[in-house]
């Protein structure tokens, strides 16, 4: 049969099948439990001999998420406050680092593997260990190799260098960001990617041409190098609070399958709505911002 038809027409129905498996595996693996959990989180739902039963409840789920429980809104507004401050050092980080990835050195291949290496080898176990959140592997020994990333010396460090009188809000702050170096550098390894591919776009004319007028390393950043990248900043940004908001250590994400553990699946799935309602309305504040300021400008 399919002999008497014509090449195009073979052609087609090869590309229809493929299409009906991704459309068959996106309506039973996707869209069904999408729409499903949607279901769930205005009902109550109870097991009986193995099938869900459930019974209409309105927004009880999500008023039981949001006023009832007592971890869910302490550990969105840790997951919130740590997006906060984590993004804007990871673009910064990876940027800068970029800009050094794409200069001549000896031994640039290795250090632009090195850094993608956590992309590739981060895994949940992996991240742990090597934060130093190693009790949780059932690994007796690994105090001592989570010394190696120990930020305890955060305090005596300020005294050193003279700093005192630092407010416990600041310090806080401080320590924070000096115990996440790591897990900064751990989660920039694809942002560091898009802004190399970005800088390697950027014609050599252009430099020629800064050098001719006398520009020197930081006028020719803000002039050149930053309007070509601008563009990858939102596609950055975008990534890295989905990123953050999926993260292993993600304590929101854990609580949900504690909950679903516990076969409470209406109030799980009111949790993950309301998660799923403020990532989008994170990364929709955060695209107008990009737009408003930096993303739009840069293109004139």
């Amino acid at each position: 049969m399919l002999k008497k038809l014509t090449y195009q027409k073979r052609k087609e129905l090869w590309g229809y099948g493929f299409i009906g498996i991704w459309l068959a595996g996106t309506i039973i693996f996707f869209l069904i439990p999408l729409l499903q959990s949607i279901w769930w989180s205005f009902n109550k739902v109870t097991i009986d001999t193995g099938k869900s039963v459930t019974q209409w409840a309105g927004f009880s789920n999500y008023s039981y998420a949001l006023n009832t429980d007592e971890k869910y809104l302490v550990y969105l507004r840790n997951m919130l406050f740590e997006t906060l401050w984590k993004t804007p050092l990871i673009l910064i980080f990876s940027l800068f680092t970029a800009v050094i990835l794409n200069q001549n050195f000896k031994g640039r291949t290795l250090a632009r593997a090195v850094f993608f290496l956590p992309v590739i080898i981060a895994t949940g176990p992996v991240y742990e260990i090597i934060s130093g959140d190693i009790g949780r592997t059932g690994n007796t020994g690994a105090g001592q190799f989570s010394t190696l990333f120990s930020t305890d010396l955060t305090g005596e460090l300020l005294k050193f260098l003279g700093i005192y009188g630092i407010s416990d809000d600041m310090n806080e702050i401080i320590s924070k960001i000096s115990g996440n170096i790591f897990g900064i550098v751990w989660s920039s390894g694809i942002q560091i990617l898009l802004f190399l591919g970005a800088l390697q776009n950027i014609p050599k004319s252009a430099r020629e041409a800064a050098l001719l007028e006398g520009a020197d390393g930081w006028v020719y950043f803000w002039k050149i190098t930053f309007p070509y990248v601008s563009p990858f900043i939102l596609a950055n940004l975008i990534f890295t609070v989905i990123d953050t908001f999926t993260n292993p250590m993600n304590t929101v994400m854990k609580r949900i399958l504690t909950m679903r553990s516990e076969f409470k699946f209406g109030e799980a799935s009111a949790m993950v709505w309301i998660y799923f309602g403020i990532i989008l309305a994170s990364i929709g504040l955060a695209t107008a911002v990009i737009k408003k300021s930096a993303y739009y400008d840069n293109q004139e």
